[in-house]
């Protein structure tokens, strides 16, 4: 390196991008964004109005430091300790699992529920009136990022966040504050309904869950299965075993005609469909993410 030119921002942009292409980041300059901005306590875009500035030192040794980290393989998302999900900011820590952008299907398909399902009669029929609540349960919330995202767009819905963490549910509970929906979420440590109440008949069970087979935990990016919580992501051996008693306990907890949204790999999609018992369910399916993959598999409870 070049120690007589000065470290100005677009150099240090410049430089970082290379370090991080050669360490096999995927997204080398928005990595390089990110930190720097987070280092100097700025935002991205003041990056480009200040592309010549020479950062002062302080700010540059907290960006060494990221940058020494991120080239070890820790997430962007824990360094800064925030990721955005559905343009919402989220705190992470590693305790939760990182916000991933196919997730967001899973917000899509419940939004679209909370609009299309009619809570007092069941009829199928649109679902705006604020009058009406719609009464929802996250299981597995992590940082909360599907609760919020859903609260905050929807006000008539009612949310019951579950996480066996108490850690994560801490870091749920101060994302609900921060983004204004705190009111309308309850928050129970639980592994899964196992101590929630149960008087309260859901509309909707909402769900990303661990779901990795162990030989599919094994294989994962290093900066996956080294920084993020193993609890979150491993399932047992075949990857099925979390959302099997999902599927059971849920069958208890949804009012007829309510609806089961789960999260899964699509590694283990049909074998998630064949879990449905069809005396049970209806309307059983896969819903597909933006690369075609099999990522959501749903159902509708009946009475038996």
């Amino acid at each position: 390196m070049d120690q007589e030119a000065p470290w100005t921002i677009r150099r240090l942009l410049e430089w970082t991008t290379g370090h991080f292409t050669q360490r096999g980041s995927d997204t080398p300059r928005l990595d390089a964004e990110i930190l720097l901005a987070a280092a100097l306590g700025i935002k991205r875009i003041e990056l480009y109005t200040g592309f010549e500035s020479v950062p002062g030192e302080e700010g540059r040794s907290v960006f060494r430091e990221y940058v020494k980290r991120r080239g070890a393989g820790e997430p962007v998302a824990y360094l800064v300790g925030q990721k955005e999900f559905f343009s919402l900011p989220f705190h992470v820590t590693r305790d939760t699992l990182i916000p991933r952008p196919e997730t967001e299907l899973l917000v899509l398909e419940a939004l679209d529920c909370v609009e299309t399902v009619g809570v007092e009669t069941g009829e199928d029929k649109p679902n705006s009136s604020p009058g009406k609540t719609f009464r929802l349960a996250d299981v597995g919330t992590g940082s909360g990022c599907v609760a919020v995202a859903i609260a905050k767009n929807k006000p008539n819905a009612r949310i019951t966040a579950i996480d066996r963490s108490p850690a994560a549910l801490q870091i749920a509970k101060e994302n609900a504050i921060a983004n204004g929906v705190a009111e309308r979420i309850a928050f129970f440590e639980s592994d899964l309904f196992h101590s929630v109440p149960g008087e309260v008949a859901f509309d909707l069970v909402v769900s990303n869950p661990p779901y990795v087979s162990e030989a599919e935990y094994a294989a994962l990016a290093p900066n996956v299965r080294n920084y993020e919580p193993r609890e979150a992501l491993l399932a047992g051996t075949k990857g099925t075993e979390t959302v099997e008693r999902l599927i059971r306990e849920s069958e208890e907890r949804l009012r007829s005609g309510g609806t089961l949204l789960v999260e899964i790999s699509p590694m283990i999609a049909v074998d998630c469909v064949r879990l449905f018992d069809p005396d049970r369910w209806n309307d059983v399916r896969l819903v597909k993410d933006d690369a075609r993959r099999d990522r959501i598999v749903r159902g509708t409870r009946i009475d038996s």
